[in-house]
């Protein structure tokens, strides 16, 4: 049974900072590409980053560029979203996926194209 378990959310005041972790279980983690994706309340989920199974390519929305970092740990078949200078609009509910991908260097910002989704980690941000 595949689950990803997404932890490390909370409350933080504005430009504060965030690790998000992704712990992977029941699957091959190093063939699978990863993402994460943002729900704000009333509002559609959104692509934030997503890196390459190999952990060689990232990319990521432009409203977080310079202030989120996706990456990966394939020996704890975790991924990782780093996040800094929060502001009150990263306010959300922080979703991991995985999708399984032949090749090593694939990313994905579509959120139909993964195949296994975590719950979600509640993301706070305080003005």
């Amino acid at each position: 049974q595949v689950q990803l378990v997404e932890s490390g959310g909370g409350l933080v005041q504005a430009g504060g900072s965030l690790r998000l972790s992704c712990a992977a279980s029941g699957l091959t983690f190093s063939t699978y590409a990863s993402g994460w994706f943002r729900q704000a309340p009333g509002k559609e989920r959104e692509p934030v980053a997503a890196i390459s199974r190999s952990g060689g390519s990232t990319v990521y929305a432009d409203s977080v560029k310079g202030r989120f970092t996706i990456s990966r740990d394939n020996t704890k078949n975790t991924a990782y979203l780093q996040i800094h200078s929060l502001k009150p609009e990263d306010t959300a509910v922080y979703y991991c996926a995985a999708k399984r991908a032949l090749g090593t260097s694939g990313y994905y910002m579509r959120g139909q194209d993964y195949d296994y989704w975590g719950q979600g980690t509640q993301v706070t941000v305080s003005a």
